[in-house]
């Protein structure tokens, strides 16, 4: 069933007192397609902008560049969006049936288009990436298990948000997949780049996905999903018949509706909401505040 959504995303910078502003990337709107349609936008800075330009980046996604005006003391962007979601059931696609079980392998054509996303970001020179991502594929009965292909990354999802907490985290970046295992923590950005490293080195191609939760408990002002309020983060994985799937181990979701995708990428960096530059004293900044709501309305 389809749901309609209405989203509302406010950054707002803060300066003691006016500086220059540079150019600023804006990766706010929701990626069309079969299962999502974007309804209505609108966008809102102030101060008003000098200029707005409207790009795709190389990854396709839609890209504001925009050039406010200063001096200023403070930068506001307020994107807001009607979004028509009717959900992907991820678990129902059918798979070729040379890629049902694991080991598969990706045709040629398909590897020459995936490569980017089955090559890892991140070196693991001591294995323990590799070995942590095994233990979904292999035991000591078997070093290979005849595993269903899907049924991994749903084992994996489900592990991370079972076995690893929680932790919001305001500033920029992202930990490693390294640091993530060793805190037994992280923030959802932090779980899609562990899981997005570990299927890779599974050869599975996988890529960053950011964009917003839909909490349908929210709207009940019951326990919401980790994740709601700011932007978040999970990873899609491409499978041979199936086409590119999500997988939100933040919590535990394959599909559905809950998440309304903005930006992909090869890895977390290349997906920032909003990126720009500025020219003062280090200390004239106080702060940036970040406020996602996604209601339903329908």
């Amino acid at each position: 069933m389809s749901v309609l959504l209405e989203i509302i995303h406010t950054t707002r910078y803060r300066f003691a007192r006016p500086v220059i502003l540079g150019e600023h990337r804006v990766m706010f709107r929701p990626r069309d397609s079969h299962d999502l349609r974007v309804l209505a936008t609108d966008l809102q800075i102030s101060p008003e902008p000098v200029d707005i330009t409207l790009i795709q980046d190389v990854f396709l996604n839609s890209i504001a560049i925009v050039q406010p005006q200063s001096p200023t003391s403070e930068l506001e962007i307020v994107a807001s969006f009607k979004v028509e979601h009717t959900g992907t059931r991820a678990l129902d696609l059918p798979l070729d049936p040379a890629a049902e079980h694991y080991p598969f392998a990706y045709d040629p054509d398909e590897q020459l288009v995936l490569l980017p996303y089955i090559t890892p970001y991140y070196d693991d020179p001591a294995g323990s990436l590799a070995a942590w991502a095994g233990q979904f594929v292999s035991s000591e009965s078997a070093p290979v298990k005849q595993v269903g292909t899907r049924d991994v990354l749903v084992a994996m999802t489900r592990h991370i948000r079972d076995t690893f907490v929680y932790s919001a985290r305001d500033e920029e970046g992202v930990q490693t997949p390294y640091e993530t295992l060793a805190l037994n923590s992280g923030s959802c950005r932090d779980f899609a780049t562990l899981m997005i490293e570990a299927v890779r080195h599974l050869g599975y191609a996988a890529k960053f996905v950011s964009g917003y939760l839909y909490s349908q408990t929210r709207d009940a002002d019951s326990v919401a999903l980790v994740g709601g309020g700011a932007t978040h983060a999970w990873l899609q994985v491409y499978l041979p018949g199936a086409g590119w799937l999500p997988f939100d181990p933040t919590n535990n979701l394959i599909g559905g509706n809950e998440l309304v995708r903005v930006g992909f990428a090869r890895h977390a960096g290349q997906a920032s909401p909003v990126s720009g530059s500025w020219t003062g004293s280090a200390s004239d900044y106080l702060g940036m505040d970040v406020g996602v709501t996604v209601r339903r309305c329908n």
